[in-house]
């Protein structure tokens, strides 16, 4: 525990969220450290933060920060280059190379471990699994050209589930280590023009693993020295991810796990109960969480929990782990990124289970400082400190799962008052894949997402946004992703989140379909009203936005809104982002044809030239551009004018009167048609 001593911020500037608010002033009463705190104490590097900073080999690092412009009679000052005479534009294209090739791994790797269970489920190996959604399954079986059946004419015969998830499996695991091809996902799932792109300029993926590990060669002191060329393969490697790593391990789990449907849930640290055992679920991966889940049902462990002097076992969500458990469950969220230490704080917390991605090293400490027993899982991400790990082990999830929530009961009459819960909760109804927008729209028999074109040709609809990404201490929790979504409600524009983001816009209710009246403009408030969903869609955790990629290319499908994704009155914004997994998204939606626009700052910005290539040049390649705005309003608006861009484009930009015609108008027309 930290020393106490006088804070020189004030909590409320640092949230938008009260219960926030009101842990970090009980962390302060009580000296303990936050991320608040040393953001405080530690200024970002400036040349860093602009990506001029070159330290891929030890005779730097190298600072090539941008040159002041010469005042007037001076002579300018030349642009300094890296001791082996790499420029400000190699240097700075390596660096945004190397985030996303992190955010590549982080999502490629997490898609591989799905993928092998997935196999061990298939062969009855992993107890406990199974697999939920059979049609999904069958989707899949057929992107992959697995059959469905055996033998012909009358000896023609269905596979079992088994046989065709088996060998559905072995084609999956191939694509990680694929060397030459292309993945299955990008290769068929986009519209036919993207892809046509995407061979012609060479940025289609051969494989998961490929691509990756050329990216970081190529960006090795010595190799690649032409930022055109380096960003090509980034963008192949972006690629990778938005449609292999992260849409092979969302439909995986979708597979294993079910395919979410719509479900209400509740948010916030308000969701912890201090007569229960509160276990926190922290991370990404959703394998053990679904495991947990089960064990926490078990009257068995009910019962040891009330033997301990608790009323039951209340799990709650952390990060990504959230939206999967809240969106296939309803299992509350207690908070986004930002919230992970406070919640420690609260003192109820009995056990924080993490896995992996986007856990802070500061909870152990903040741990220490209450009764909190920190668990990791993972082997790949153990935490130093007084910690408790507990590896994943497929073949044997549910007696760990057990194992882990029975060390959270156990640590229950551990408690050290004060406990504090915030009173602060909201509804939500989240759940929204692809699948069920489609249905919602359409119904079973005739799902389609020309409805919603319909609503866009119409007008009541003006477009549709992605918001999605990350929390970041440096601007203040929450409130970037509510100004720019309310901006866009406003302006009708319907908005997709994931991640941290779709867990801000929770917060603030407008996960809900009361939502709409308050927050939309006429059109789209009508829209959703009449179909029963909120204005902002929960589309998942932050690996999910390979649905929002489908859903804008089931869009291009349905018809009346051009050829290729790049033609939707569509673009996506990470106001708050933080992490390269969030570069990496950023980019595969721009290679994907979608203008997106981040806010805080941009790792490019040493070189005005890459920066210039990045925000304009691509768009005649790709048909998507990257864009930064600090102002989240502002960001929205130029989200909006994009949107605008497109309808014009598309020659919809003009409200067209409804006209309903009578029997006598149907007449006119008949016998106008047959005069010809």
């Amino acid at each position: 525990m930290a020393e106490k001593e006088s804070k020189t911020f004030d909590p409320a500037t640092k949230s938008v969220d009260l219960a926030t608010v009101e842990m970090i002033k009980k962390a302060q009463a009580a000296g303990v450290e936050t991320i608040w705190d040393r953001a405080d104490k530690m200024k970002p590097c400036p040349i860093g933060a602009e990506g001029a900073c070159c330290r891929i080999c030890s005779q730097g690092p190298c600072r090539v920060p941008p040159v002041k412009k010469a005042k007037e009679g001076e002579e300018q000052k030349k642009q300094a280059v890296g001791l082996c005479g790499a420029t400000a534009e190699t240097i700075v294209a390596r660096n945004f190379a190397r985030m996303v090739c992190g955010g590549a791994a982080a999502h490629n790797d997490h898609s591989r471990g799905v993928a092998k269970l997935f196999k061990e489920v298939a062969h009855g190996k992993a107890p406990g699994y199974k697999i939920k959604d059979i049609r999904k399954l069958k989707q899949l079986a057929r992107d992959y050209d697995v059959p469905l059946t055996e033998g012909e004419g009358d000896d023609k015969k269905s596979r079992s589930t088994e046989v065709i998830a088996q060998e559905l499996a072995d084609k999956i695991l191939v694509e990680f280590g694929q060397q030459d091809g292309e993945l299955v996902f990008a290769a068929k799932r986009p519209p036919k023009k993207r892809i046509e792109l995407w061979r012609n300029l060479g940025v289609m993926p051969r494989g998961c693993d490929i691509e990756i590990v050329e990216l970081m060669h190529r960006t090795h002191m010595g190799v690649d020295q032409e930022y055109h060329n380096i960003l090509k393969q980034c963008t192949r490697t972006a690629i990778s991810d938005g449609w292999g790593g992260s849409m092979i391990s969302t439909d995986l789990q979708d597979v294993l796990f079910g395919c979410p449907v719509p479900v209400s849930g509740e948010i916030n640290l308000g969701v912890l109960k201090e007569d229960h055992v509160n276990i926190i679920i922290h991370g990404h991966e959703p394998v053990l969480p679904e495991m947990i889940y089960v064990a926490s049902q078990e009257p068995e462990i009910v019962q040891y929990a009330q033997n301990k002097g608790a009323k039951g076992v209340q799990l709650a969500g952390m990060c990504c782990s959230a939206n999967e458990l809240l969106m296939r469950h309803g299992i509350p969220t207690a908070g986004n990124y930002l919230q992970q230490e406070l919640a420690i704080i609260t003192g109820a917390v009995d056990a924080m289970v993490v896995d992996v991605q986007c856990e802070m090293q500061s909870l152990a400490n903040v741990a220490k400082c209450y009764h909190t027993k920190l668990i990791t899982t993972d082997p790949r991400a153990r935490i130093e400190g007084e910690t408790m790990h507990i590896p994943m082990d497929e073949h044997h999830a549910i007696e760990i799962a057990r194992q882990i929530v029975r060390e959270a009961i156990d640590n229950f009459p551990n408690r050290r008052a004060p406990v504090l819960i915030p009173d602060i909760k909201y509804p939500t109804v989240v759940g929204f894949s692809y699948e069920t927008i489609q249905y919602l729209l359409g119904g079973s028999i005739r799902g389609s997402y020309y409805t919603l074109n319909d609503n866009i040709i119409g007008g009541r609809v003006r477009g549709v946004a992605g918001v999605v990404g990350c929390n970041n201490c440096r601007t203040p929790h929450d409130s970037a992703h509510l100004a720019m979504t309310k901006e866009l409600l406003k302006n009708d524009v319907i908005v997709l989140v994931t991640g941290c983001s779709a867990m801000a816009a929770g917060k603030e209710g407008l996960l809900t379909p009361e939502a709409a009246v308050k927050y939309c403009g006429p059109g789209l408030a009508e829209v959703c009203e009449t179909v029963g969903i909120p204005p902002v869609l929960h589309m998942g955790s932050c690996v999910d936005n390979s649905r929002i990629l489908m859903a804008a290319t089931a869009c291009v499908k349905a018809g009346g809104l051009g050829s290729d994704i790049s033609d939707l009155p569509a673009a996506g914004a990470a106001p708050e982002w933080m992490s390269e997994k969030a570069i990496s998204i950023g980019h595969y939606f721009v290679s994907s044809g979608v203008y997106t626009v981040f806010g805080g700052s941009f790792p490019t910005t040493g070189s005005a030239l890459f920066t210039d290539y990045l925000f304009r040049g691509l768009e005649e390649e790709l048909g998507g551009m990257w864009d930064l705005e600090l102002d989240p309003v502002l960001a929205a608006k130029k989200m909006i004018a994009h949107i605008d861009k497109k309808r014009a484009a598309l020659g919809i930009d003009k409200a067209r009167e409804r006209v309903l015609f009578d029997m006598e108008m149907r007449r006119e027309m008949q016998a106008g048609g047959s005069e010809e």
